[in-house]
């Protein structure tokens, strides 16, 4: 637990004090891209969403339906064609660190070993020197649950662990919003379960506004407060769960089954002939 850190700085504890969550809203936005031959892909069509300070809110849906590209516009990483992204009334027009972004593969340095590879999204806290940075960094792998590994090589870990230090580098500029692109695709079904309950745990410690894509409903049944359901071609919202099971959840609960068998059921409705699911 977080509690068996000792912190020596107090500029340190300021800095590991929780940050205000921060409230999303997403207004008319409508994104188009342009394919190889000419043609337009509307990849979303005038979607509004609202998102609380510190709710857990998950997208899910088909490829295609453009879950990821608003993702990176709340990013900043993108600009939308139509319609305004704010966070906290000021409207998103670039990245920020207000905003951190984990993807579904972990975008470690190979050349840096665990804890220089969460100090080195530290960098964008300049009012912390290098010891300071290295005692944020220890509280954050420590909160993962990696304190035995702080100076282990990328290699050297399973592809769960590296998850783990990518999640604490999201976690350790303490943003206000996180942005989850299918971070556990890629992981196996015991260690996607395992951290399930780390990232309900960590969310609730650290209080963050949280927004993440998946195409597993049963995942976003069990770790949303809301499930929003988009449908493709174009990208739209369709429907939206809220998901009133106590916490902490378990994937193999009967009644997160149940929850997820409805929402499986409303998107099939949702999706025309040539819609698939994956």
């Amino acid at each position: 637990m977080p509690g068996a850190v000792e912190i020596k700085s107090q500029k340190v504890a300021d800095e590991l004090k929780n940050a205000l969550p921060s409230k999303l809203e997403v207004k008319r936005v409508s994104k188009t891209f342009e394919a190889k031959r000419g043609e337009k892909f509307l990849a979303l069509d005038d979607v509004s969403l609202n998102v609380g300070e510190g709710e857990f809110v998950c997208l899910v849906g088909p490829s295609g339906c453009g879950k990821s590209t608003l993702l990176n516009l709340i990013a900043g990483l993108d600009k939308a064609d139509s319609g305004e992204i704010l966070t906290n009334g000021k409207p998103v027009s670039e990245p920020g660190r207000d905003r951190m972004m984990m993807f579904q593969e972990h975008a470690l340095f190979p050349w840096l070993d665990v804890i220089g590879n969460v100090m080195f999204g530290l960098k964008l806290k300049p009012n912390l020197n290098d010891s300071e940075r290295r005692e944020v960094a220890k509280y954050y792998l420590h909160l993962v649950g990696l304190d035995r590994f702080l100076n282990s090589a990328i290699h050297e870990l399973s592809g769960g662990m590296r998850q783990r230090v990518a999640l604490a580098r999201s976690l350790a500029p303490n943003p206000q919003i996180l942005l989850m692109d299918e971070p556990f695709g890629a992981l196996d079904a015991l260690t996607r379960e395992n951290l399930y309950g780390d990232l309900q745990r960590i969310w609730q410690q650290r209080k963050k506004t949280i927004v993440f894509v998946t195409h597993n409903i049963r995942e976003a049944v069990c770790l949303g407060d809301r499930v929003i359901l988009f449908s493709p071609n174009p990208g739209k919202i369709r429907e939206e769960f809220k998901v009133e099971l106590p916490r902490p959840r378990s994937i193999n609960d009967p009644a997160l089954s149940e929850v997820s068998s409805v929402i499986t059921a409303a998107l099939k409705c949702h999706l025309d002939a040539k819609g698939v699911m994956e």
